[in-house]
């Protein structure tokens, strides 16, 4: 079976978005999932060479009910908003990133542990967090998608890679993609550091049959340059949702 590679690059998190968009409606491959119903799919690697650059946000990719809820996201991955429901919810990233739980009982906050390498040594290999636990991963419904995040300080910039086993490429992506910039950058004020590129890995970056119709309208408006309309600036969309400023 031929299976195609989605590789973008964008200068910005709307701009890298919209392009795997492309790809993957080009380059993606009928699958089967384990939901009874098929996906397009293939593996991504997405570029964001500057994850700050404004615009910054993508309207359309902000899948949450609300737009405030690209913000309740990002203090979920974060601050760890949503780990008390980790006993119903099986995880949260935060957990798992922050709050690392040890078959024997022990709790690692390895991004504590990240920040405290890179100090050490800006330019190591191994300043990264895991999620996977596979004495209870391996046979859960609903393990995390999110798998490792690396970590390294390049030429006195922070740079991030994102390794996913699984990604919804139009409900989710984009706020994966804004959330864990928003961690890269928050590692980045604990180093003194800027905030560099950022890397999207995902090894099935997919749409659900269900999706299709919407995704090849989005792709159209995309082509045509009528989705640039979705794309604001962090202030503009601060306003949007009634912030006069950015929330701590």
């Amino acid at each position: 079976m031929e299976v195609g590679v989605v590789y973008v690059e964008g200068e910005n998190l709307p701009s890298a978005w919209e392009k795997s968009l492309i790809y993957l409606a080009e380059k993606g491959v009928v699958i089967d999932t384990e939901y009874g119903e098929k996906s397009i799919d293939s593996p991504a690697v997405i570029l964001v060479k500057s994850p700050y650059s404004e615009p910054r946000v993508h309207l359309k990719g902000i899948i949450a009910g609300s737009l405030k809820g690209l913000l309740e996201y990002v203090d979920e991955v974060i601050k760890g908003t949503h780990d008390y429901l980790v006993e119903k919810t099986e995880y949260t990233y935060h957990e798992r990133l922050f709050t690392y739980k040890l078959p024997d009982g022990r709790v690692v906050n390895q991004i504590e542990k990240v920040i405290e390498k890179l100090r050490k040594v800006p330019h190591t290999r191994r300043a990264q967090a895991i999620t996977w636990q596979p004495w209870k991963d391996l046979i859960s419904e609903h393990p995390p998608c999110l798998q490792r995040l690396w970590f390294r300080v390049v030429n006195g910039e922070l740079v991030m890679h994102t390794h996913m086993r699984s990604n919804d490429a139009l409900k989710a992506a984009f706020m994966n993609m804004y959330a864990f910039t928003e961690l890269q950058k928050y590692v980045a004020q604990q180093l003194g550091v800027k905030v560099g590129y950022y890397m999207h890995i995902v090894d099935s970056y997919h749409v659900y049959e269900r999706d299709w119709k919407w995704f090849y309208k989005f792709i159209e408006q995309i082509k045509s340059g009528e989705s640039m309309r979705r794309w604001v600036t962090t202030e503009e969309y601060y306003k949007m949702i009634g912030l006069n400023q950015q929330p701590k």
